[in-house]
């Protein structure tokens, strides 16, 4: 089976198309914007657009190292929990969404050929159940509801910059 033909029928078609799908709504609520927009806090949250679509590029980046590799892989680069939510200095909304679409690629590519039954241990946090371990499936499973949770706050985000709305 070649690898476009594995992402077109099956589980794996399904659970691919719908992350696709939701990046798709995230990605959405950034076009036709400038980096300023991009970068602006419209709400009380300290969320902004472009800081959203960094934050879900490194979640998808990590969540894909520790399908891979587990919890030494997830945790292989340092992670700025603050500024992860904030275009930095320099940052522009082409580059995020150039590295958002990098990853997406590379995730894309990961799951022709991961097993998706393939498990490893969570990594030591709080918010985990110690011992706890999750398959691939799972954590695609995550990375959807992850991306849809955040494309709805952007929808919300970019609705207080200038009413557009990506749905409705």
């Amino acid at each position: 089976m070649t690898t476009s033909e594995q992402l077109t029928t099956g589980e794996r078609a399904e659970l691919v198309q719908t992350l696709r799908r939701h990046r798709g709504f995230l990605r959405q609520t950034t076009d036709g914007l400038t980096d300023e927009q991009a970068a602006t806090r419209s709400t009380v949250s300290e969320l902004c657009l472009g800081g959203l679509v960094k934050h879900v590029t490194t979640v998808e980046q990590r969540w894909m190292r520790f399908a891979v590799d587990g919890a030494e892989g997830m945790d292989a680069e340092p992670i700025d929990w603050v500024g992860q939510f904030r275009m930095a200095e320099g940052e522009t909304l082409a580059g995020l969404l150039a590295e958002f679409d990098r990853v997406a690629a590379e995730t894309d590519a990961l799951l022709t050929t991961l097993d998706l039954d393939s498990a490893h241990r969570l990594p030591d946090r709080p918010w985990f159940e110690p011992g706890a371990s999750w398959t691939v499936r799972r954590v695609v499973l995550h990375l959807i509801a992850e991306t849809a949770q955040h494309a709805g706050h952007a929808d919300i985000i970019r609705e207080s910059i200038d009413g557009a709305k990506t749905m409705g």
